[in-house]
C-alpha cells in the first residue's frame, strides 16, 4: 500500500511548503508541490500522514560514528552493532559508517566481522570508516597511542578484504607520516575515501596528498595542525585546497559556532558534512564510560579522557548537529539538511539511491517536528522509530 505524506517538504535547494511525497515499498514514488500543482490524479491519497508543523526530511547519513546507546563498534559484538543503529535511528540516522578506533588489527578485523553479522535494526550500515592507527601520534586525541602504526598495503588490502560488495570505504590517515603517501595511492585506487586526519601535516604536505588521493578531512579543527598566516597548515589546505571536503562535529564543544561558519563560508555548505564523532555515551546519561580501553568521564554532554581531560569524541546525535546549524550558525535549513543527507550520500557515491527526496531514491525519510526534532523515522519504507 502507498503511503502518503503531506506537509513541508525540504528538498536540497529550498522547501516546499505545502508538499506531497508517496512512499511505495522502500523507494519514494513521487513528490509535489501542491501550491504549483493538484494533487496526483487517479491516485488513491487516502492513507495520508498530514504534518500540520514540522517537515518531512531526507534521513540523515553519519559518516563518522563510533557507537551509542551504551555500545562500541570496537565491542566487536553483533548485538553492540544492533543497540547502535536503534539508537541513532532515534536521533534521525538512517545510514551510517560503522566506525572503529585505534587498536590492534585483531580488534579492528573483530569489530568489522561483528557489523557483517549484525540484525539490521534501525538505521542501516552503509560501510566502515577506519579511523586510526594510521595517524600521527603527536595528534593522537582520544585514540589509543600504543597502536598507532604505519600504514602498510599489506594491513589495509586485509582489511578491504572483510567487506562485501557495495560497502562504502572510508579511511583517516596522517599524510605527513612516511610511506602514507603510497598507501593513500592505493586507496585511492581500491575506490576507498581518504580522509586527513589526526594530523601535524602542513599545507604543502596537505596538498601532496590531495594529489595522491586525499579528498576529505576528519572532524576539521580538531586534531590537526591549525592554520597560521605564513603557514596555513591543515586548516588552511582543508578550507582552500580545490575538491576538498571536511566534516564538522557540531556541537559548538568541539568547535566555536563561528569557526563553523568560516567553513561555511569558506568551503560552501555542499563541502561541508556533518558528523557526530559519537561515542558510547550517546543517547545515554552523563557517567563514566569507556573509549576503546581508555576511560572517559561525560558530564553536561562533553566527553573528556579521565588522564589529561582531551575531548574524546561526542554524545552529539544528528538531529542537534542539524540544529545547531540552523540556530548557532545560521546556516538555512536546507543547508543544513544537505551537510547530514546529500553530502555524505555524494561523498561515497551514494546519492543515485540516498541523501535526498526525489522519485526513485530510498525511503528513508524523517518526520521532524517545528523545533527539527525527530518525530519518526522511516528506513528503506520502514518505520524504526515513532516518538
Amino acid at each position: 500500500m502507498t503511503r502518503w505524506l503531506e506537509g513541508a517538504v525540504v528538498l536540497p535547494d529550498r522547501v516546499l511548503e505545502h508538499g506531497l511525497v508517496a512512499v511505495d515499498g522502500a523507494r519514494i514514488l513521487g513528490v509535489w508541490d501542491l501550491e504549483a500543482a493538484a494533487r496526483p490524479a487517479g491516485q488513491d491519497v487516502h492513507c495520508t500522514t498530514k504534518l500540520e508543523q514540522g517537515f518531512i526530511a531526507p534521513g540523515y547519513i553519519d559518516l563518522h560514528v563510533h557507537g551509542g546507546g551504551g555500545a562500541d563498534f570496537m565491542d566487536g559484538d553483533p548485538e553492540a552493532v544492533a543497540v547502535i543503529t536503534e539508537t541513532h535511528a532515534r536521533y534521525g540516522t538512517t545510514g551510517l559508517l560503522a566506525t572503529t578506533l585505534t587498536a590492534s588489527e585483531g580488534r579492528i578485523v573483530k569489530a568489522l566481522g561483528a557489523v557483517k553479522n549484525a540484525p539490521r535494526r534501525g538505521a542501516r550500515v552503509l560501510g566502515f570508516h577506519v579511523e586510526g592507527p594510521f595517524i600521527n601520534v603527536r595528534a593522537k586525541g582520544a585514540q589509543d597511542e600504543r597502536y598507532i602504526r604505519p600504514a602498510t598495503v599489506a594491513e589495509i588490502d586485509r582489511l578491504l578484504a572483510l567487506g562485501e560488495e557495495g560497502q562504502a570505504w572510508h579511511f583517516t590517515i596522517a599524510p605527513e607520516i612516511s610511506g602514507h603517501l603510497e598507501a593513500i595511492r592505493h586507496l585511492a585506487g581500491r575506490g576507498a575515501v581518504v580522509s586527513a586526519g589526526h594530523t601535524e601535516c602542513t599545507y604543502a604536505q596537505l596538498e601532496a596528498a590531495a594529489a595522491a588521493g586525499v579528498t576529505h578531512v576528519t572532524h576539521l579543527y580538531n586534531a590537526m595542525r591549525g592554520l597560521h598566516h605564513r603557514e596555513p597548515g591543515t586548516v588552511g589546505g582543508a578550507l582552500t585546497l580545490p575538491g576538498m571536503t571536511v566534516e564538522l562535529v557540531a556541537d559548538a564543544i568541539h568547535v566555536h559556532p563561528a569557526a563553523m561558519q568560516v567553513a561555511v563560508a569558506a568551503r560552501s555548505a555542499a563541502d561541508v558534512l556533518l558528523v557526530t564523532d559519537a561515542m558510547r555515551a550517546a543517547g545515554m546519561p552523563d557517567g563514566e564510560y569507556l573509549l576503546g580501553e581508555l576511560n572517559v568521564t561525560v558530564k553536561d554532554g562533553t566527553a573528556r579522557l579521565v588522564t589529561d581531560g582531551s575531548l574524546a569524541g561526542s554524545v552529539l546525535t544528528m538531529e542537534a548537529a542539524v540544529r545547531n546549524m540552523v540556530k548557532l550558525v545560521g546556516v538555512g535549513l536546507p543547508e543544513a539538511v544537505a551537510m547530514a543527507s546529500l553530502a555524505p550520500a555524494r561523498k561515497h557515491g551514494l546519492a543515485h539511491r540516498k541523501g535526498a527526496i526525489a522519485p526513485g531514491l530510498d525511503a528513508d525519510l524523517l518526520l521532524l517536528d517545528a523545533d527539527l526534532r525527530v518525530v519518526e523515522t522511516i528506513v528503506e519504507g520502514a518505520t524504526v522509530h515513532r516518538r
